[in-house]
């Protein structure tokens, strides 16, 4: 499968491909878009990365351990430079548990003395479909506020495709975010829904 630019997922190209594969779509989306978006991320990413990936819950989480490299001497420490998501993908899982808050409070401090006004500590995996913080801070990152709570269209619309998540339980969808430097803070995040009708739903949001 190809990309059609630098960083750049083809989505219909892979549904395309996904459609006429004899696993299914789900299954090949599952297996093909973990290696594409590693792919991508490498082609936006001008640093050694150490990429790893892990389950929790429905979902499978695919991450740059930047700091275990620093740590083991591999990279010299560098500031500017952390560890990220690469992308979330898995079903959706909707849960009436009660949200893991007491850890988002202490991931790096009060969010506006850390952020500022406009901004949010974010879910690229909502809570409400199977996101968690607790001991998954890679889960977590700074959002803009309007787009977090709703508040404009941009938000409206990140709301409504999770609330679709939330009301068709084993939904897939996934979370992507695309950095213009080297920090954990996205400049934009893609969510994605695999549409009871075939149709892949996927959108990029601005978060700067």
């Amino acid at each position: 499968m190809e990309q059609s630019a630098k960083g750049v997922v083809d989505y219909e190209r892979v549904l395309v491909d996904a459609a006429s594969a004899s696993c299914g779509i789900l299954e090949f989306l599952l297996e093909e878009l973990p290696y594409l978006w590693r792919d991508a991320y490498l082609e936006m990413t001008l640093r050694p990365t150490d990429i790893v990936r892990w389950r929790r819950g429905s979902f499978e989480y695919i991450y740059d351990d930047y700091a275990s490299l620093e740590a083991s001497g591999a990279v010299p420490n560098d500031p500017q430079a952390e560890a990220r998501l690469v992308a979330a993908l898995g079903r959706s899982e909707p849960t009436k548990s009660v949200r893991d808050d007491y850890r988002l409070r202490g991931w790096v401090g009060a969010t506006e003395k850390m952020f500022g006004p406009g901004w949010d500590k974010g879910h690229f995996i909502a809570h409400t479909i199977g996101g968690a913080v607790d001991g998954l801070e890679a889960n977590v990152f700074v959002q803009r506020r309007d787009l977090n709570r709703g508040w404009s269209a941009e938000g409206r619309r990140f709301r409504q495709m999770e609330k679709y998540c939330v009301s068709n339980p084993g939904t897939f969808c996934f979370s992507r975010p695309l950095y213009l430097d080297q920090t954990a803070k996205p400049s934009y995040v893609e969510f994605g829904v695999l549409k009871s009708d075939g149709s892949l739903w996927a959108q990029r949001f601005d978060n700067r």
